[in-house]
């Protein structure tokens, strides 16, 4: 008897009525990114719309199209840029364009529906060159996993100019590299069939693969603590993969100098970006860049319109150097069938 009581007095707990909960869609943010150096073009704005919360296309990139976009110097000077018609939302600068040294620019953007947005001024300051390029190899330890992840660190020293103060950003360029698969073991699968039928082919096992990638975090440095000495500099970070580092891999590193709003902007995104979820992390914050909208100051735009001078360095990475490597990935066919690669020695290619 006392069980069927204490059912009872349970019952009411169990009917809950669903409590519908109406978000209101929030406005499709300007997106811009974008960055001009001293380096030949052609440089890259991309623009692109922030997808509502709940909306079927979230996460996806939404190009902003047929936009009239410039860049505009302190003499007057301007640059029409064009829409890469294969990467919509994608405005390249004229062929031969290059920022220069002491010139101001201007990121001056009118959409098709006739909305006009100005970045803030960004000064080219100078750059030093990279002293010396070197890597560290860095493990990972990975909880439940018995092998570590693992990569290369890309480091530079630098002699930093005691004249100015500098703040530096790095970004990792193409790399390429030899790969290796294994034609001679391809197989074919019928259609609706669990055997496979061996199919070997007789090319190719050694590649020449060019990949483009991002750094897998932001790498940034003012000069305070190092101003007028040499410094040794963490620049950038290439994931062991198992494809990347079997034989000879060539990175490539450039150390740009970029404005001290620039810097306080990627030092923020990479705050944010390094939220563990630990009750140590800093608040999240709203991080305006340097656009806004001449139609509207109140209008909130994202991104930031960076220009700089731009040094660049690479190094070739030989497999049989690294003390650590993770086991190599096989890959059952012909290494041409994978994308941006060549079985042609690059004309630039020299790892003595």
């Amino acid at each position: 008897m006392r069980r069927y009581i204490y059912l009872l007095l349970l019952l009411p707990l169990a009917c809950i009525d669903p409590f519908e909960v109406e978000v209101p869609e929030g406005p499709q943010l300007l997106t811009v990114e974008g960055f001009l150096t001293t380096s030949p073009g052609p440089h890259i704005i991309k623009l692109s719309r922030s997808a509502t919360y709940g909306s079927a296309f979230e996460g996806l990139v939404r190009p902003v199209r047929d936009a009239t976009v410039i860049v505009r110097d302190d003499l007057g000077n301007v640059a029409f840029l064009a829409e890469d018609l294969d990467e919509r939302g994608n405005y390249l600068t004229p062929e031969g364009f290059r920022a220069v040294v002491g010139r101001t620019y201007t990121l001056q953007i009118q959409l098709i529906e006739g909305n006009v947005y100005t970045s803030l001024p960004e000064r080219i300051e100078s750059v030093p060159e990279i002293k010396n390029l070197g890597y560290e190899i860095v493990r990972i330890p990975v909880e439940g996993e018995t092998n570590d992840r693992s990569g290369v660190q890309l480091v530079v020293d630098v002699d930093d100019p005691a004249d100015q103060d500098n703040f530096y950003f790095w970004r990792t360029g193409p790399s390429t590299f030899i790969i290796k698969t294994r034609p001679d073991l391809f197989f074919i699968r019928p259609p609706a069939a669990d055997d496979r039928d061996p199919d070997p082919k007789d090319c190719c096992d050694t590649c020449f693969q060019t990949e483009f990638f991002s750094n897998a975090g932001i790498y940034v440095a003012n000069d305070d603590n190092f101003n007028g000495l040499t410094t040794r500099i963490p620049a950038g970070f290439i994931e062991d993969d198992g494809i990347r580092f079997v034989e000879t891999h060539r990175a490539e590193i450039s150390q740009i100098s970029i404005s001290a709003e620039a810097y306080r902007f990627l030092r923020l995104v990479r705050q944010q970006t390094e939220i563990s979820g630990s009750v140590f992390d800093p608040p999240p914050a709203n991080i305006r860049g340097n656009m806004i909208s001449l139609d509207d100051p109140e209008e909130v735009v994202l991104g930031y319109f960076m220009a700089g001078a731009e040094a660049k360095e690479e190094i070739y990475i030989q497999a049989s150097e690294m003390e650590f490597r993770q086991p190599a990935a096989q890959i059952l066919d012909d290494c041409r069938v994978l994308p941006n690669t060549t079985t042609d020695t690059p004309s630039d290619w020299d790892p003595n």
